[in-house]
């Protein structure tokens, strides 16, 4: 399977180029276009409890299934958010985390589940109870509030970051919940909530926007009903 991120620094699509029998699975709502060789269906991921499982994450009941059935043909595929799209080849070494808007597309071999994050961190991640757990061998695009930035952190370093910042990381990493700032009043003023420090090795990847802050960013512009 061939692809190409275009316009990756603004607005980006996935142009995918399949052969006859390859598939693609991406989130809901995903295809831009696509080639007449190709048939799109939607289903739940795993069966209905899985999909039931997204739902209540938050995330879209259903994936689109596009496989090219009657020859070779092209895919546009598109995230929802005003932001960047990045691809990660994974080997099956390791399961990524993901946050739960994160997701976009995956190539046949890989497998999206949701996870319940333990009670502490579950109740103190911007993230909620769940999040998205992808394993398996082959190609996942990944997309962002904004553009994506890598956080390479070295055996036995340490690196803060805000909690909705967060696009993906491996499972194998450790990680805690905390206060960004001593004391709530801290906290409020200097408008930071919680935090994830993450421990090394490995590779953290981050979205620059906040998608709280850039809702409350709209909102003020937005004329208020009387």
């Amino acid at each position: 399977m061939e692809y190409k991120i275009l316009y990756p620094e603004a607005y980006p699509l996935v142009a995918i180029n399949l052969q006859k029998g390859e598939m693609v699975k991406a989130e809901s709502g995903a295809m831009v276009s696509m080639a007449n060789t190709i048939d799109v269906e939607g289903r739940a991921e795993g069966g209905i409890m899985k999909g039931l499982g997204r739902m209540l994450a938050g995330e879209k009941f259903f994936f689109q299934t596009l496989v090219a059935n009657r020859g070779s043909g092209e895919v546009l595929l598109a995230p929802s958010a005003l932001g960047g799209v990045v691809d990660v080849e994974l080997d099956g070494s390791y399961n990524l985390c993901v946050q739960k808007d994160g997701f976009l597309a995956a190539t046949q071999n890989i497998e999206v589940s949701t996870q319940m994050q333990n009670l502490s961190k579950g109740l103190f991640s911007g993230e909620g109870f769940f999040i998205v757990k992808i394993s398996g061998r082959g190609t996942v695009f990944l997309n962002s509030l904004g553009a994506i930035h890598a956080i390479n952190i070295p055996q036995g370093e340490e690196r803060i970051i805000d909690n909705s910042h967060l696009v993906a990381w491996p499972e194998y990493m450790q990680y805690t919940i905390e206060k960004a700032s001593k004391g709530w009043i801290s906290s409020f003023t200097s408008g930071e909530g919680l935090v994830c420090r993450f421990r090394g090795p490995g590779t953290v990847l981050i979205q620059t926007r906040n998608p709280g802050g850039f809702g409350s960013w709209v909102r003020q512009y937005v004329p208020s009903s009387k």
